[in-house]
């Protein structure tokens, strides 16, 4: 495992972090497996949010650092303020109720870095970024930052904070990865770095190298190895309808068709090929993986070494011609 950092968080950031949405507290047999295969393996640092699995993932993975005692030793990374069917939720309120929710069914009294996992744009910054510095200065978060906030809103945040002497937002969590995000997979408000139209925010993230948690990394299955352009037809009932709607179209099965051809040639597997371009891109990025098992975590492990060169990436981003 490679390391990087988080400012707010003194421990070592694993550089792979394992989605949590599959782990639950009602299969914790399954579960527990599963976080004890990635954590022999270094895997220190897990996503989850308060809406996964109805806050099960939650519960799952504080039952499991309670029966193995390695609280200190995991970077838990957790979300709140999603919207729900009723209303937007970015309010001092929900944060607040969201956050107390998280520590209780994580069983610990902080969460390494806590994210709002929507924004609502139409809001000031201000009073959520005060809000947030409220929970920092008690001790229940030790870095927070956004999910599916642009980067324009995370630098309104940052400059509202420094004019008031506030801590600002040290991390992020968009989506970015090979597969470019066509549409929305969850509706409108999920904010995308991958794609020739979002240069611009990924230039932003190159000059302030603020840490990207990115989410769908290897297009929710997409960049699985296990769907081709030749099988998807077979293939697209084992993908769910956030992966069919965002990424399943021609500009993506055009790159799959040149991450098989590269892995073929570097004797890598598809997933493997996949993450590595992310890591090789200038930003700082932290791969969020939605690995079932401990096997396929250790696999995907083999993209922190994997070397591509800069043609190799404008070559798979279709930035080059060529088949």
């Amino acid at each position: 495992m490679h390391y990087g950092t988080i400012p707010g968080v003194a421990k070592p950031v694993a550089r792979l972090v394992l989605g949590t949405m599959i782990i639950s507290a009602q299969e914790s047999e399954r579960s527990f497996a599963l976080l004890d295969a990635v954590f022999e393996i270094g895997g220190n640092t897990l996503d989850t949010a308060h809406v996964y699995a109805g806050g099960n993932s939650e519960r799952g993975i504080g039952q499991w650092m309670r029966a193995r005692g390695n609280r200190e030793q995991m970077v838990i990374i957790s979300k709140g303020c999603h919207h729900n069917a009723d209303r937007k939720r970015v309010t001092p309120f929900d944060l607040a109720a969201d956050l107390h929710d998280s520590l209780v069914r994580l069983q610990t009294n902080y969460i390494d870095v806590y994210l709002l996992h929507r924004d609502d744009p139409s809001l000031p910054v201000g009073p959520i970024v005060e809000a947030l510095n409220e929970h920092w200065r008690a001790g229940r978060i030790h870095a927070f930052g956004g999910s599916n906030w642009t980067h324009e809103r995370i630098q309104a945040a940052n400059d509202y904070a420094a004019s008031h002497g506030l801590q600002p937002f040290t991390a992020s969590s968009p989506n970015y990865g090979l597969a470019e995000q066509v549409l929305d997979p969850w509706g409108p408000g999920c904010v995308t770095l991958s794609g020739p139209q979002n240069e611009p925010a990924r230039a932003w993230y190159q000059g302030s190298q603020m840490p990207v948690l990115a989410y769908s990394s290897l297009g929710r299955g997409f960049f699985s190895g296990r769907v081709t352009p030749e099988n998807f037809e077979e293939a697209k009932g084992s993908l769910d309808k956030a992966c069919l709607t965002a990424y399943c179209h021609d500009v993506n099965f055009r790159r799959l068709q040149r991450v098989m051809r590269l892995a073929k040639q570097k004797r890598a597997t598809v997933p493997q090929i996949a993450l590595a371009y992310i890591l090789r891109s200038p930003l700082n990025v932290f791969p969020l993986i939605g690995a079932a098992t401990g096997e396929e975590f250790a696999q995907n492990l083999a993209a922190l070494d994997l070397a591509l060169s800069e043609e190799e990436r404008a070559w798979l981003d279709l930035e080059q011609r060529g088949n």
